[in-house]
């Protein structure tokens, strides 16, 4: 039997003109909602370098972070339990696009005061941190 233990994840709320950039999930954990961008945090990676890595390999561009936003805490949904610190973060190059089509089904940015609907568990929490909530 293998052990069941938590997986560290991390994201970037990329942020541009009252905007944030999402992508829309294909696969669990939370297939079909609108997500932030990141992933898995590999064994002895800082979680900021997983960052940026995650964030230039799924959407293709480069970031500057600029602070932690908050943890996400995801328990039980789909079945899995992850732990995700979640930063601030502006791109300073390139255009963000799907690099990964088997993991994302679309990018998009939202206004900051409309977000869609559904909505990731990191997603809502970030826009709630960046609301002041």
């Amino acid at each position: 039997m293998s052990a069941r233990v938590p997986g560290v994840g991390c994201g970037a709320a990329i942020v541009r003109d009252g905007q944030i950039l999402l992508i829309k999930r294909l696969k669990p954990p939370e297939a079909g909602c609108w997500s932030l961008p990141g992933g898995k945090v590999d064994f002895l990676e800082p979680i900021a370098d997983a960052v940026v890595r995650e964030i230039r390999e799924e959407i293709g561009v480069a970031i500057a972070l600029e602070r932690l936003l908050g943890v996400v805490e995801m328990v039980g949904l789909d079945d899995q339990h992850w732990v995700s610190p979640i930063y601030l973060a502006t791109i300073v190059a390139g255009e963000p696009c799907v690099c990964e089509p088997t993991k994302h089904e679309d990018i998009a940015w939202f206004s900051l005061g409309k977000p869609p609907a559904p909505l990731s568990a990191a997603a809502r929490d970030a826009f709630a941190a960046l609301a002041g909530g």
